[in-house]
């Protein structure tokens, strides 16, 4: 992803009004009884949105285009924030240090990797909880604890690019203890086309341009 993927983010005032979510790929076969079998091809969800029901000026048009050609259509990737999952909590909740957890320390284990569950007790009773690795934070929002005790910023980073947290040396998490944290992020996506189609005519009439994007997949 390093070489073909731009840390830059989609013009925020159009995807704030942008629509999408996560798909999934499932092979669902009937059988002669009625009865099916269903099989999932994909391991992880895959986001598309389509931002063009966030553009409501020429001049977001005009971003939007400038945007398009500097990614090069398809060819490079870049930050999408969504306005209904941009947190490691609900959106209407501020971000703490505990609100996700990332994995037990060992006592030797300095790097631990972003992560959102969903499901659990909260939201899906906690059956089959969905754990999302999360590559592109928004560095300055991370917060960490380890036993839930905040560590100080200074003792631990955080690769805005992957998402991999590097504990200090003399910071590392003893073992048994659970390291959490809170973050706000971004999804990183492309466009899917290569073609932006304007017709003035029709946006001027209300017509909404597709301007479809699909999540990179690290």
């Amino acid at each position: 992803m390093p070489t073909d993927f731009h840390e830059v983010r989609f013009p925020l005032d159009v995807s704030l009004r942008g629509s999408g979510g996560p798909s999934r790929l499932t092979e669902v076969v009937t059988l002669a009884s009625g009865r099916e079998h269903r099989n999932s091809r994909w391991a992880d969800s895959r986001r598309r949105y389509d931002a063009g029901f966030g553009i409501r000026t020429l001049d977001a048009l005009h971003a939007v285009l400038s945007f398009f050609e500097e990614r090069r259509g398809r060819l490079y990737g870049f930050r999408y924030r969504d306005r209904v999952d941009f947190l490691s909590g609900p959106p209407s909740r501020t971000v703490t240090a505990t609100d996700q957890s990332l994995g037990t320390g060992d006592g030797a284990k300095r790097v631990f990797q972003l992560a959102k569950t969903y499901g659990g007790e909260t939201y899906g009773g906690g059956l089959m909880p969905y754990r999302r690795a999360i590559t592109k934070p928004v560095a300055e929002t991370v917060r960490v604890a380890v036993a839930g005790i905040p560590v100080p910023a200074a003792k631990v980073t955080c690769d805005a690019t992957t998402g991999l947290l590097t504990f200090a040396a003399d910071t590392i998490p003893p073992a048994g203890a659970m390291v959490t944290a809170g973050f706000a992020f971004d999804v990183p996506v492309r466009f899917d086309t290569d073609e932006l189609t304007i017709d003035l005519s029709a946006f001027t009439a209300g017509e909404i341009p597709k301007v479809p994007l699909v999540e990179v997949v690290p």
